[in-house]
């Protein structure tokens, strides 16, 4: 199979519904971010520039642009470049675009896509480098979904855009270039499918976004030293598939969930208490979080790797749970 990068998957989902919704527009800045993979998006602009709209940037402007064209009847997919920004967007995307439905009986559909970045990107600083996906868990009304690699990329953004619901998607600033095994052929992921990107029998570790690919890593460290881990990734927090992470635990009895959202309140927190509350009878050990601690993110390179959950870390948590 090819292979290609997550940017061009990413490209590949967008024309995919430009090319199955006549009504399916973009707005924003650069949806690959400001460097080389931005260029994948040029073939978006040279086929459809009707329907590429690229605003003096202004995320409240072109968020509310996005939430106003979706409730007229338009499917939109609006970038709003870093995730720390997306906080200027807030009324449009928790009061508006996740309410309207509820709010006005059904009548109103808000079919938006608001597509950011996240995550620690080496240097980022405290503005560049949020991961504020627990936050918008707490706002019912959205989707979210979290690829965590080219295949899921191309996949997950054909669902997203297609859908009726607004739909907040992060893509970790290290995914971008990153290659992987995609199809040619048209395709959509399901939400609420959570995918085993690994199996394994002792230990069930849950991660998101780019962690998958760190958790995959510590799995294969692990591997050397006998422990077979189960990499589980959810794929999107709303809707969240219970059933496959519950048969995960069952299945091993041990849990440890790596996510790059703060301790406190994070998405790590939510899966854990998920399975404390239906699935702690299945449980050999306590369940243990690798997260980013509560501070901001610090500029220096030192300091960013001290605050940073990597394969090592994952591991020394996977660890203790085999020897509880």
């Amino acid at each position: 199979m090819r292979k290609i990068t997550y940017s061009q998957a990413f490209v590949e989902g967008l024309d995919y519904c430009m090319r199955k919704l006549p009504n399916f527009s973009l707005v924003g800045n650069e949806v690959m971010g400001l460097g080389p993979h931005r260029v994948h998006l040029e073939k978006i602009w040279k086929k459809y520039p009707q329907r590429v709209n690229f605003p003096p940037t202004s995320e409240a402007a072109f968020s509310a642009l996005a939430a106003g064209a979706a409730m007229s009847g338009e499917h939109v997919f609006c970038h709003l470049g870093a995730a720390s920004f997306s906080f200027l967007s807030m009324t449009s995307i928790a009061n508006e675009a996740a309410t309207a439905y509820y709010a006005s009986g059904g009548k109103i559909k808000v079919p938006v896509v608001f597509h950011m970045l996240h995550g620690l990107r080496i240097g980022g600083g405290t503005q560049h480098s949020m991961s504020p996906q627990s936050m918008y868990w707490n706002v019912p009304g959205l989707q979210i979904a979290l690829p965590a690699s080219a295949r899921d990329a191309k996949g997950l953004v054909a669902t997203a855009g297609l859908s009726d619901n607004p739909t907040v998607m992060f893509t970790h600033d290290l995914l971008i270039g990153m290659e992987g095994e995609v199809p040619q052929k048209d395709y959509e992921i399901p939400f609420g499918q959570a995918d085993i990107k690994r199996a394994g029998r002792d230990v069930t570790l849950v991660a998101t976004s780019y962690m998958v690919q760190v958790a995959l890593q510590a799995a294969q460290m692990l591997a050397a030293e006998g422990i077979d881990v189960e990499v589980l990734d959810p794929r999107t927090l709303v809707p969240f598939d219970r059933k496959t992470l519950i048969a995960s635990v069952a299945k091993t009895g041990r849990l440890v969930v790596a996510d790059e959202t703060h301790l406190s309140c994070g998405v790590a927190s939510e899966i854990s208490a998920i399975v404390a509350e239906e699935a702690f009878h299945h449980l050999k050990a306590p369940i243990l979080r690798v997260a980013r601690p509560d501070v901001p993110t610090p500029f220096s390179r030192p300091l960013e790797e001290f605050i940073t959950p990597t394969a090592d870390k994952i591991a020394a948590a996977v660890r203790r749970v085999m020897r509880s």
